[in-house]
């Protein structure tokens, strides 16, 4: 959750910047923890997906768990140190798309969570980008809505939960909890987000 803006900054770093920022000024500390947390995706895919790793989904687990915590970290250190930056903006969502979305996708390979949450999940992402996409063609900044912090909280430890699994009783009834507030979040969000921002599509279609 770095540095704000999301989608609607990387537009302007892809077209605007062309990448000629400095070195130093592009891999400050909140910069590197984003990438370090974008290069733990694919060793949180290996622990998940190859079998027969002994404790590979606690491994998996802690491997998100540290991802997800990196998440408000680098924003956190962005903001106090105002080390904000065009790389930021455009790689911290992405690397909190991968991750988010890797993990779901891995529920769905080992059928543990129903293919209609990951679609109804990963479309709300392609909505949102879609918003600021456009807003970012306005000139509109468009900010996270308080819904969408509740929603990637939950989401996160809805994920840390299916991927630990310890397949009891009490553990099974806090999963499905943690499924269906996630999925009534991300409606949610989504419908908050949509009529908060209602001005992108009516700017957009003059």
């Amino acid at each position: 959750m770095q540095q704000g803006g999301g989608w609607a900054e990387t537009m302007r770093y892809c077209r605007n910047t062309g990448g000629r920022q400095e070195r130093g000024t592009i891999m400050n500390l909140p910069n590197k923890i984003t990438v370090f947390r974008a290069c733990l995706v694919p060793v949180f895919l290996i622990f998940m997906l190859v079998l027969g790793i002994p404790g590979g989904n606690y491994i998996a687990a802690v491997i998100f768990a540290v991802a997800s915590a990196s998440d408000f970290l680098d924003g956190y250190l962005a903001r106090k140190n105002n080390l904000v930056t065009d790389f930021g903006k455009f790689m911290d969502p992405l690397a909190d798309k991968l991750l988010v979305c890797s993990a779901f996708i891995c529920f769905v390979e080992l059928n543990t969570v129903p293919a209609w949450v990951v679609i109804l999940v990963i479309g709300r992402e392609f909505i949102i980008s879609g918003f600021r996409l456009i807003a970012a063609d306005n000139n509109i900044v468009i900010a996270a809505n308080y819904w969408g912090k509740i929603k990637t909280v939950v989401q996160m430890v809805m994920c840390v939960l299916f991927i630990v699994d310890l397949n009891s009783p009490f553990f099974n009834v806090t999963e499905q909890i943690f499924l269906y507030a996630s999925v009534a979040l991300t409606l949610i969000s989504l419908c908050v987000y949509i009529y908060q921002n209602r001005r992108v599509i009516l700017q957009g279609t003059k």
